[in-house]
Formats: C-alpha cells, structure tokens, sequence
C-alpha cells in the first residue's frame, strides 16, 4: 500500500510565500537601482576632481593644457616625499586639497617650502590647514562661489579682472599680505610673502623670493569654468609664474601621513572606529537600518482580528474537553473549572426558560425564572448558579453533578 503525504493547511504554498514577500523585494529592487543610477550620476563628477589629466568637467586638463602651450613644465605628484623634492625657487607647487593632510604633513610642507623661495598655491585651505600652511592666517565664513572684481593692487588680479572665485575667505594682520576679490570686506583669495611666514626671522631676506598663496575654492581651475570671465588669466599667472609647476594630489595611501608621533588623523589613538569611516557609508548604512526598522514594523502589524485556520487534524470534543480538564486540574485551577460550567448551564438555561441572552449570566433574571419552573424543588438556586468556588475536587464534581440535574429537571418540568 503506497501511501503519499500532502501538505497540511499550515504549509505556506508558492503563491503565499509570493504575496509575502513581494513588497520588501520589490523595495530592495528599488533601493538597489536607486544606488546604481545615483552612482552612475555621480562617478563623472567625482572623477579626476583637478587632476591636470582629467577631461571631466571638474577635471584640470584644460589649465594644464594652457600652460604647458606658455612653456610650463608640470610634474603630478601624490606623495608629500615627491612635492617637497620638487620645490624649489623656479617651481610652483600647487596644493589641490589641503585639508587631506595631517597635521604632521602640513608641518613639514610648511617647513620645507618656506625656505625654497618659491611660490606655493592652496586651493581651499580651510580651518583644518591653514593655521600650519600660513601660520599668522585664519579664516572666517565660507561664501558662495561668484563672479567677483579684483578690488587689490595684485597686478595678476588686476590684470585677470572678475574670476569665479569664493569658498574659505581669509583674515590676516599682516601688512604685507595682498587680499583680493573681497566678499563683505573680506578676501577670497590672499597672497602673503614667504618673509612673512618665515619661522626665523633672523634669515637673510634676500634669499626669500617666494610667497603664498591662498584660493578661497579651486572653481577658476575647472575644465567647465576656465573660459569665462577672467578664470584663465588668474589661473596662468598664479600657476605659470615659475618655469615648473608641482601638481600636488594629496592621498590617504601616502606612507607619510603615518609618520610622526601620533598627530596625524589615521594614528590618533583617540580616533574611533566611525571616524575611519567615510561620511557617505554612515549615510548609507544608516539608510539601510532605517528601512529594516520600517520593514519590520510593516511585517509586524496586524490589521483587524485575527483569521482562523483549519486544524490540519480534527479533534473530538470529549478529547479537547478532557484535555483542558486535566489542563485545569494540573494548575489547581477549580474557580476557572466551576466558572466555566456554570456559564454554559445558564446559557443553556436560559432560552429555556425564556430569558434573553443578554441577562443570562444576570442573577435577578435567571433565578426568579429558575424558581418559578421548578416550584422552589430545587434548594439554593443562587448559590447553585452563581456561588463561590468549590473548596476541593469532590465539591466540583458535586457542583457538575448537580448543574446536570438541574437542566434534566427543567427540561422535563
């Protein structure tokens, strides 16, 4: 004999594991292409960023292009070692990201090209830079970028006229140093002669012939902003001023921002884990927790009473009374056991005798009409319909026994 199981009804079919789980896959599909599209949107905005070999629109190639055509040599470097080897009184070493740098980096830079009698270049040096890159220098607010008049004496800023600049806006007590393209009185970009900053001021002057300067934002240099208004002739003359230009990529894998004793960010023994981590992975990660919170809590909601389900055996009645019988009796639980039998005797009773379902369980309605069937047979009807519970198991089975008499009686009466 060849026997085959089918699957109970507690067994979730294809069509039900589908309808479960076809909202939370169809809003993975979606968070999954929203990624693709916005990393595809983003990845040729974010590639070559003033890299001078880059065609993107906020690559540099185009200002490369221009003073290699003036007879400028340009040298990409992206280790500190290779910028500082590079310096020299007939160079210029343009900085592309300051911030990157560690403060150890930063000092050492400023040691090394202080004294080459060169020109050096910082493209956005905010707070975290430019303390140490031009000592004596601060910032204040940072402003929108804009076209904005030369309003200084500089003769490459006066001969450039209006540039898009803005960014980081510098503030000095130098006499000495130049501020240009002003935004409410202050300066977006500030030139400051290397005697300046010179960390000895006992040195010979005479071998100084270098300065720094300080670009509030980098836009001039972009392949998207190099024609218009003066962005290419300030570009040429702050970068072609010398016969060779360093251009200097900084880079977290340079060996050197792990030197030094602990004052750099990637060794800070009190950096913590989620200072490691990029800004845009916490954003993300927290977006994913958000939508497994939302996830959860739309799988956990139950909307209206709950849907029966057939047994996938039947069970008779006498076994589930039994069963909960020796339920009741395992918790010594007599009160629950009269409870239950003298509510069903009284709705049982009750359409017998004429009461309404609703006054049932209502002694001034049950009792009277209990009575009056009986003629008063019947001793204690209250105690008997609606008393305490039983002391022990003998009197709940006298209690059982005599609610069964009762309903014979007024059936038969």
């Amino acid at each position: 004999m060849t026997s085959t199981t089918s699957p109970t009804s507690l067994s979730l079919t294809a069509g039900q594991i589908w309808t479960r789980t076809r909202g939370l896959l169809l809003a993975l599909v979606l968070l999954l292409a929203a990624g693709i599209v916005i990393a595809a949107l983003n990845s040729g905005d974010q590639h070559g960023r003033l890299d001078p070999r880059s065609a993107d629109p906020y690559g540099s190639r185009a200002t490369a292009e221009l003073l290699k055509a003036n007879g400028v040599s340009i040298e990409v470097v992206t280790t500190l070692d290779e910028a500082m080897v590079a310096t020299g009184p007939d160079t210029t070493l343009l900085v592309t990201n300051p911030d990157l740098l560690t403060p150890h980096q930063q000092g050492l830079l400023h040691d090394v090209t202080a004294l080459s009698g060169g020109r050096v270049v910082h493209l956005g040096a905010g707070p975290p830079s430019v303390g140490v890159l031009a000592p004596g220098v601060r910032t204040d607010t940072s402003t929108p970028v804009s076209a904005r008049a030369p309003q200084c004496s500089l003769p490459a800023a006066d001969r450039a006229g209006k540039v898009d600049i803005g960014g980081d806006r510098y503030l000095t007590d130098s006499p000495n140093a130049d501020g240009c393209y002003l935004s409410d009185g202050v300066p977006t970009l500030l030139r400051i002669p290397a005697t300046a900053t010179d960390p000895d001021p006992g040195t010979d002057p005479d071998t100084h012939t270098g300065d720094t300067v300080l670009l509030g934002s980098p836009d001039l240099l972009y392949n998207d902003r190099l024609d218009k208004q003066g962005n290419a002739s300030l570009a040429l003359q702050l970068l072609g001023s010398r016969p060779h230009l360093v251009w200097y990529l900084p880079s977290l894998s340079d060996a050197s921002a792990s030197d030094g004793s602990g004052d750099n960010r990637g060794n800070d023994s009190s950096s913590g884990f989620f200072d490691l981590i990029p800004s845009g992975w916490l954003w993300g990660a927290f977006q994913l927790l958000l939508a497994a919170v939302l996830a959860a809590v739309w799988r956990a909601r139950r909307l209206g009473p709950l849907v029966a389900e057939r047994l996938p055996v039947a069970i008779r009645a006498s076994e589930s009374a039994e069963g909960r019988a020796r339920l009741y009796r395992k918790a010594n639980a007599r009160d629950h056991a009269a409870s239950a039998l003298r509510s069903a005797a009284r709705e049982r009773l009750a359409p017998l005798l004429g009461v309404s379902p609703a006054e049932a369980h209502t002694p001034e309605a049950l009792v009277p009409a209990v009575a009056a069937q009986l003629a008063d047979t019947v001793p204690d009807l209250r105690t008997l319909l609606f008393g305490p519970a039983p002391a022990d198991d003998a009197a709940l089975i006298r209690l059982a026994d005599r609610l069964d008499a009762l309903e014979r009686e007024v059936r038969t009466s």
